[in-house]
């Protein structure tokens, strides 16, 4: 899929004119607009394109009188939470939360005064998240009657100014978590003001065994009990009203998973109504929309069993037949929109690009009004106010080839004011397209895979480029959208083909899609990619020199394709690998690792293969056994406190290639980094390690 439409900054009808740009006296994380860069030579350097956003997040309030967002700003780079005043017309910032030595990660409105927030640590790497939990944070949009509600593993947290924030008295123990933010309501069984509903964990990760919920007060830290009566045993997920009312939750016993209803019992009162089961193999339908009488779940419809919205018939006792939303070629993905009181406004759906089919009228007309004003862009909105004449839109608003910005219009003044440019330094101008193909694999199967960096010659005809084979990693997840993407953009800007296939395997493209890469790692899996890239080349969009590359599986792939396909590459990076497959399945009691013991028994051995029944199989499809076969140049990179893919995986690859006598040309590990990198300095670090490595391996042409 191909859209156009104005850069930033470009002529708009309706725009120009009324773009406001922020006043000097804004900080500068807000003042990330600047005029376009003009055109250079070399391509951005590698921290342009891995840097942090300028905005992370933005939220308007309840009333739509505010809008908070968080952003790093101040000589410590930390990421704080900040609110602006649209009542105004300087939009000036007010901290409510920043710290020295951690940084906000999400957060949510509780009313239009009182915000929580989790944090974590940026600057640390990925591994700090196995020591420290999230805690929960409250404060004032002013910065305010600041309180700690839940702890991080007794780690205190230290604000700017240097105080402690704790409240030991009543602070939870950190094995608690937010699981709705509700609207207070008159209703006594609902939410009141200033509390959540958290839930308490036994059990954890993979191997979580409970879930209990309780109203937690947001300014005295105060909890009671969360009434729902007779509910069923080992709730791992719940759902809620919008007034914070239980009505479905999930229970798991083994591998057995169970959805409940919390159904009416005639005038006595209400109970829990089991409505569907299956097991973690063969999953029941899961919801996609939780209303206060009404549920929407996702069923395989389609010829490839691609997931459609339907909804849940409770007097037959199973989803109804007639689809609510379906789009064909893809499961559904996305997200259902309600209003504060629970009115379903919209769903939002990717299929190769984002789009929102709004219910309500406002709504829509709000979406045709911005797209009009901003053509060929995905234009996310969030409203409040939505019905009125005062109504008031944020706007996040991207594209391919644009990371986004932050728009805000307000009805009452038709007045548009740009708030944020999301990564700056990006030049739209200066990005490459993507577009989704659907090519056929080599035995007939639909294969999407997704290409950025395709260039045209003089006369029109395809222009071949080297080219790079990025497979994703899981494998068990849908990894293309039509949006800008760093890591895709940035080898795209050195002037290379990316290609991104969406083997089998991959899910979101139908259950048959995905069942069909069942214990085909390294096999039917690992021609689809190489079928993507021959592909390319007989279409003259990629020429004959290609290296192939990715992480976590992507890396296990990177490693099958220079075994398998050795003609094909000129060389390979792969990063947190899974080398071993019987490591991956079985695990070994002196590796420590996330993967829990309900996967290893009930899920893996059908999904990867049995390390018995199919020890044939596994051995012939290990890169560790095969490493003797793997003869191209090798980048090797891994995570010191990597839980998911450990650091055992990638030493026993460099041992087996050394015994082989081609150790790997690039062997780098990151401490204190788990599965992939957090830290920037090491996103930027491997992106110039990568650069310099494809650099000598392909004959790229001069970058643009």
């Amino acid at each position: 899929m191909t859209r156009d439409g104005p850069p930033p900054g470009a002529a708009q009808p309706g725009v120009p004119t009324k773009m406001v740009r922020l006043s000097a006296l804004v900080l500068v994380f807000v003042l990330a607009l600047g005029a376009v860069p003009a055109a250079a030579a070399p391509p951005p350097g590698a921290e342009t394109f891995f840097r942090r956003p300028a905005v992370i997040d933005a939220q308007l309030s309840p009333s739509g009188k505010r809008l908070a967002f968080s952003a790093a700003f101040g000589p410590q780079g930390r990421v704080g939470v900040f609110v602006l005043d649209l009542q105004t017309s300087e939009l000036k910032p007010t901290r409510a939360a920043q710290f020295s030595d951690a940084d906000v990660g999400s957060f949510s409105w509780v009313d239009d005064e009182r915000i929580v927030y989790n944090v974590l640590d940026l600057q640390a790497g990925g591994a700090e998240d196995d020591r420290t939990g999230p805690g929960l944070f409250a404060v004032n949009f002013d910065g305010s009657e600041p309180l700690q509600l839940i702890e991080r593993e007794g780690r205190p947290v230290i604000s700017e100014a240097g105080s402690i924030l704790s409240n030991r008295t009543r602070t939870l123990p950190w094995n608690h978590t937010v699981l709705q933010v509700p609207q207070a309501g008159e209703d006594a069984r609902g939410a009141r003001a200033d509390e959540i509903i958290v839930g308490e964990f036994r059990g954890w990760g993979k191997d979580l065994e409970s879930i209990t919920p309780l109203w937690l007060n947001t300014r005295t830290g105060a909890t009671r009990r969360f009434d729902a009566p007779g509910r069923p045993l080992g709730v791992v997920r719940w759902w809620f009203t919008q007034q914070g009312e239980p009505r479905l939750v999930l229970t798991r016993e083994k591998d057995r998973l169970v959805y409940h209803w919390f159904a009416p019992e005639g005038a006595g009162g209400r109970r829990w109504k089991p409505i569907s089961e299956g097991t973690l193999l063969d999953t029941p339908p899961p919801p996609a929309w939780v209303g206060a009488n009404e549920l929407y779940v996702q069923v395989p419809m389609g010829p490839g069993g691609e997931h459609a919205v339907v909804p849940f018939d409770f007097a037959k006792g199973a989803p109804a037949e007639q689809a609510l939303v379906r789009a064909p070629g893809f499961d559904f993905a996305g997200g259902f929109i309600s209003s504060r009181d629970g009115r379903l406004l919209g769903v939002r759906i990717h299929t190769d690009a984002e789009e929102t089919v709004w219910f309500d009228p406002a709504m829509k007309a709000h979406q045709a009004f911005v797209d009009g004003v901003l053509p060929g862009r995905v234009n996310r909105l969030s409203c409040r106010r939505c019905d009125g004449d005062d109504a008031v839109l944020l706007v996040r608003s991207f594209t391919d080839r644009d990371p986004g910005q932050l728009l805000l219009y307000t009805k009452a003044s038709k007045q548009w004011r740009r708030l944020s440019v999301i990564q700056p330094g990006i030049d739209p101008a200066r990005m490459a397209r993507t577009s989704l193909q659907r090519i056929q694999a080599r035995d007939g199967r639909d294969l999407p895979v997704w290409i950025t960096g395709q260039k045209r010659a003089a006369d029109g005809k395809p222009q071949a480029q080297p080219a790079i084979v990025l497979v994703h990693g899981g494998p068990w997840v849908r990894n293309g959208f039509w949006r800008w993407e760093p890591m895709r953009q940035f080898l795209a800007s050195r002037g290379y083909l990316v290609i991104e296939p969406e083997f089998r395997g991959s899910d979101g493209y139908g259950a048959a899609h995905m069942r069909a890469g069942f214990k085909q790692w390294g096999q039917a899996m690992q021609d689809d990619v190489a079928d993507a890239l021959l592909w390319a080349q007989k279409e003259g969009w990629a020429s004959g020199q290609a290296c192939i590359a990715g992480a976590s599986y992507g890396g296990y792939s990177t490693l099958m394709g220079l075994v398998r396909h050795p003609e094909l590459y000129r060389c390979g990076a792969a990063w947190v690998a899974v080398t071993d497959p019987f490591l991956f399945v079985e695990g070994r009691w002196w590796v420590r690792d996330d993967i829990g013991d309900a996967s290893r028994r009930y899920t893996l051995r059908d999904m990867v293969g049995d390390p018995k029944a199919d020890e044939a199989m596994l051995r012939a499809n290990s890169p560790v056994e095969q490493a003797a076969r793997i003869q191209a140049p090798l980048l090797l990179a891994f995570g010191e406190a990597d839980l998911r893919v450990p650091l055992a995986h990638g030493r026993a690859m460099r041992s087996a290639l050394e015994r082989a006598g081609r150790p790997p040309e690039v062997w780098v590990t990151y401490a204190d980094e788990g599965h992939g990198w957090r830290k920037v300095e090491n996103d930027v670090d491997f992106a110039q390690r990568l650069e310099r490595f494809f650099a000598k391996h392909l004959a790229a042409p001069a970058p643009r």
